[in-house]
């Protein structure tokens, strides 16, 4: 073999089986606990007998591609403490029997890079479909209505139809429509 003396004493750069369990354990306590970042698996891997310094378990959480997963922002969309008109439930006795005799509004808001955006939509509760929504980077009136206007040109009920909402600003902003 033509190797030199010191290829011998040379350690390689592949990964020794200590590293290799400590990966391991790394992601066995990442899949645990997504919320850990390196100094809380650090401390684990204490608590567990193994003594890893926090650069290398940084290192490896790294390597490996195990970093936290962010917390998700919450947003209340729901205001029922507001000066508007509380409208009674009238459907809350109400079974349909057929299409457009209920639809059922909500709002909810959808987290995108930096921002939300809200999401106004109305449900046909007899189809359980979707028959209008609405877009919007604000909850106001226009959202809502923007969303019933939707709703009533897709689906052109006929008069006596009720929509239901959760009661907050959706309720507030509901426009009694004569047809």
């Amino acid at each position: 073999m033509n190797l030199a003396r010191s290829t011998f004493y040379d350690e390689p750069t592949s990964q020794s089986f200590g590293d290799a369990k400590i990966v391991e354990k790394i992601g066995e306590i990442c899949a645990d606990y997504p919320r850990y970042g390196y100094r809380r698996v650090t401390a684990q891997l204490h608590r567990e007998g193994l003594a890893v310094n926090h650069k290398r378990a940084m290192r490896i959480m790294r390597e490996q591609g195990l970093s936290v997963r962010p917390r998700r922002r919450f947003v209340v969309t729901t205001n029922s403490d507001h000066d508007g008109p509380i409208f009674p439930n009238l459907a809350r006795e109400l079974i349909p029997t057929g299409p457009n005799e209920l639809w059922v509004a909500d709002l909810t808001y959808i987290a995108i890079a930096r921002d939300f955006v809200y999401l106004a939509v109305i449900l046909d509760a007899w189809s359980r479909r979707v028959v209008g929504y609405a877009l919007g980077r604000a909850i106001d009136t226009r959202l809502t209505l923007a969303a019933l206007r939707s709703a009533i040109m897709n689906r052109r009920p006929p008069p006596g139809g009720r929509v239901k909402s959760e009661g907050g600003r959706m309720a507030t902003s509901a426009v009694r429509c004569s047809r």
